[in-house]
């Protein structure tokens, strides 16, 4: 029976670092091509390693201005995408109705809706409105997609925030909005950090909407301004292709540090429902 379960804690092992080879691998290839003046498709430690891939990619054209464009796109929708995420978990977290449940399967259904399925009409829309090409149009979108998905989240944040807090508030005289802003929001800090992340990723990586909605070169964001390196020179430059995405992750890393001591606990809510 003991050698049974050493078999398979053996196993499960093996099988876990055999997952985690296959992750670190690509993590891998993209940190030694980065440095390689002959980087290619194989994973290998560059002989004689250079600084020449950053140099050639951090210009204004190909890193700064995209990278900068994707700060304001992705930043702004994630902001108001957790204002209106916030608005709307609040009365159906606290508030009982029949309308709730149909709410509820509405904004599941709009969360496994695939955005191609929709990019048609909403280009349409945005030609007639003439809001082709514009940051503030892209930014509404971006924010509107992800808004189920935060809807969700923060509702299953905000029900771990007992409402007796409010009530005491209430009783004192306080508004449900001022409840929110000085009750609930403080002690639900750590889940508004999680969403604002999980947000702020999505939208990082998404390709196709501002692809799509921005016409400009000097408006599109990071993650359009990447494909470049595919297609416009025939065989990309690994190398440089490497480089440039160690630096286009570092928004998102930068975002997660500044965040990090919100994960790094539960909600605080010691002692103040004793009593």
């Amino acid at each position: 029976m003991i050698a049974r379960d050493r078999l398979s804690k053996l196993t499960s092992n093996l099988v876990l670092l055999a997952i985690g080879i296959l992750f670190v691998l690509p993590l891998l290839w993209v940190l030694f091509a980065s440095i390689n003046r002959t980087a290619g498709l194989r994973v290998e430690f560059p002989t004689d390693p250079t600084l020449g891939n950053f140099k050639a990619v951090l210009n204004t054209d190909t890193t700064y201005r995209p990278v900068l464009n994707g700060i304001v796109l992705c930043g702004g929708s994630a902001l108001l995408t957790m204002v209106c995420a916030v608005l709307a978990a609040y009365p159906l977290s606290r508030f009982k109705s029949r309308f709730n449940r149909p709410f509820l399967l509405t904004v599941l259904f709009c969360t496994g809706l695939p955005i191609t399925a929709v990019m048609v009409p909403v280009y349409g829309l945005f030609v007639q409105l003439n809001l082709v090409d514009t940051i503030g149009g892209t930014i509404m979108f971006m924010a509107t997609s992800s808004l189920p998905f935060a809807i969700w989240l923060t509702k299953t944040f905000m029900d771990g925030v007992p409402i007796s807090l409010e009530e005491a508030a209430w009783v004192d005289g306080a508004t449900n909005m001022r409840a929110l802003k000085s009750i609930v929001l403080p002690l639900m800090w750590p889940g508004i950090a999680v969403v604002l992340i999980f947000t702020f990723i999505g939208m990082w990586g998404n390709f196709f909407v501002p692809f799509m909605l921005l016409l400009s070169p000097e408006r599109l964001p990071a993650s359009v301004s990447i494909f470049t390196f595919f297609g416009q020179y025939g065989e990309p430059n690994y190398g440089q292709l490497a480089a440039y995405s160690l630096i286009y992750t570092t928004p998102v890393l930068l975002l997660y540090l500044l965040l990090s001591k919100k994960l790094g606990g539960a909600f605080a809510l010691g002692g103040a429902i004793k009593g």
